[in-house]
């Protein structure tokens, strides 16, 4: 079960790292790199009232990188046993000798990486047993069930709760283990009016596991979006206001730091290359990496390489001042190290109005809840996206809408429409934000 999960863990996959680490230069490595983790968790689904689904995991794995002068191989196992690691580790050698040079891979001195670590409060456990869980996915589906005769489906009320533990270490002196845990509920509903059938879904997730959401909050809201879903109708096609829910907002955000991030701009991907001190967002947003907030989903006390993570502005009044980047890309462009290996953490966009305030202001035009397809290139900032969700008139949601597509450039939308963002985001996630308000997007009603 989840809340046996033993802290001890931790020490072991250290132990087995160092050991590792030990035995790389007899192995033929001139440097080695090891990640290893273990976790134990408990997920348990009710469909229709009774249980569907009683799933608990152990999982465990080791993952070596070798370097072999400027060339590296990489190699995992989930079989920890001394004689799977001696050959993981060989395999690693064996892929770095016929890999070519890379000089760009290169492990963080003994200098640069992080010899402090807070204690961020990541890891708390949930004293749940299996019939307790089953017991709160049923209550999860009921509250949901239980709103509408409409409502005459379920693909069930879900429980989970993980805790874990991953080390990382290197030849040059990094051995770091950080404890983490996940818990949370969700729903899924399925509802009928006539021909009309829809289906939407909420959920709440965390890492402490008193900060969930009640399960009939979860229940609840699941049966308000899918209701509200029923019998949509196509929309005019025209240029017009747009309000993106926090959901698909956050997207839109994850999409500019992927435009700012090392992979894209060193491969020349990016519409956002060379665009340092220039202005890509609106005057009054800075975006600020918060990584050490206690207890938050997106915390760390370093980065995939090792280095220690940092408060810092990405953007500033608008303009950008930072690209996100890890040693690797940070080589390849000639640049140091924002010590993002593995992305940004916790940063987030937040207005002072709500929800409906923004819809009042948009006034009339379309609210965005859910979109579909990848239509976001990177490389020129198009975007074109399917989309459903509601139209607005005189400041007032009418009517849900489908088979809409939504587009314009986000360089555009980003830098110029962007009118207001919402205090509705949802500190729960790495990448967050508020709603969205566009000035102007092309909705296109089929």
């Amino acid at each position: 079960m989840a809340t046996e999960f033993n802290p001890q863990r931790e020490k072991v996959a250290q132990s087995i790292t160092f050991d590792v680490l030990e035995q790389s230069k007899a192995a033929g490595a001139d440097a080695c790199e090891v990640g290893a983790s273990a976790s134990l968790g408990l997920e348990v689904t009710a469909r229709l009232g009774q249980p569907e689904k009683l799933e608990m995991t152990r999982d465990q794995s080791i993952s070596v990188t070798a370097f072999v002068g400027q060339s590296r191989g990489t190699a995992s196992t989930t079989d920890l046993s001394a004689d799977a690691i001696r050959k993981t580790l060989e395999a690693a050698v064996a892929i770095a000798r016929v890999t070519a040079p890379d000089p760009a891979a290169t492990l963080a001195t003994a200098e640069q990486i992080i010899q402090d670590i807070p204690d961020l409060e990541l890891d708390h456990p949930w004293h749940l047993t299996p019939e307790a869980a089953l017991k709160l996915a049923i209550e999860v589906e009921a509250a949901g069930l239980s709103q509408d005769k409409r409502l005459t489906n379920s693909d069930g009320g879900s429980v989970s709760s993980t805790r874990g533990v991953s080390v990382h270490g290197t030849t040059e002196g990094l051995l770091v283990g950080q404890a983490s845990s996940v818990h949370g509920m969700s729903c899924v509903l399925l509802a009928e009016d006539g021909d009309s059938r829809e289906r939407s879904y909420a959920y709440t997730q965390v890492r402490h596991p008193e900060q969930l959401r009640a399960p009939e909050w979860v229940g609840q809201e699941a049966a308000r979006k899918t209701l509200a879903r029923l019998n949509p109708r196509k929309c005019e096609t025209a240029e017009v206001p747009v309000l993106f829910v926090p959901e698909m907002a956050s997207g839109l955000l994850s999409s500019v730091i992927s435009a700012i991030s090392g992979g894209s701009l060193y491969r020349k991907s990016s519409y956002l290359l060379d665009r340092i001190d220039s202005r890509i967002l609106p005057e009054w947003v800075n975006l600020t990496e918060r990584p050490h907030l206690r207890g938050a989903m997106g915390s760390s006390a370093y980065d995939g390489d090792g280095l220690p993570t940092r408060e810092q502005r990405f953007v500033v009044d608008g303009v950008l001042r930072q690209y996100v980047l890890s040693l690797y890309s940070a080589n390849r462009l000639g640049l140091s190290s924002t010590h993002n290996a593995g992305g940004v953490r916790n940063l987030y966009l937040q207005g002072e109005m709500d929800f409906a305030a923004l819809v009042k202001q948009m006034h009339r035009g379309l609210v965005v809840t859910e979109l579909m397809g990848q239509g976001v290139n990177l490389v020129n900032g198009d975007y074109s996206r399917g989309a459903s969700g509601f139209w607005v008139e005189d400041g007032e949601i009418q009517y849900p809408v489908h088979e809409v597509t939504v587009a314009s450039n986000m360089d555009r939308m980003m830098r110029d429409d962007l009118l207001l963002v919402g205090s509705d985001l949802d500190p729960h996630r790495s990448i967050a934000s508020g709603s969205m308000l566009f000035q102007r997007m092309m909705v296109a009603g089929s």
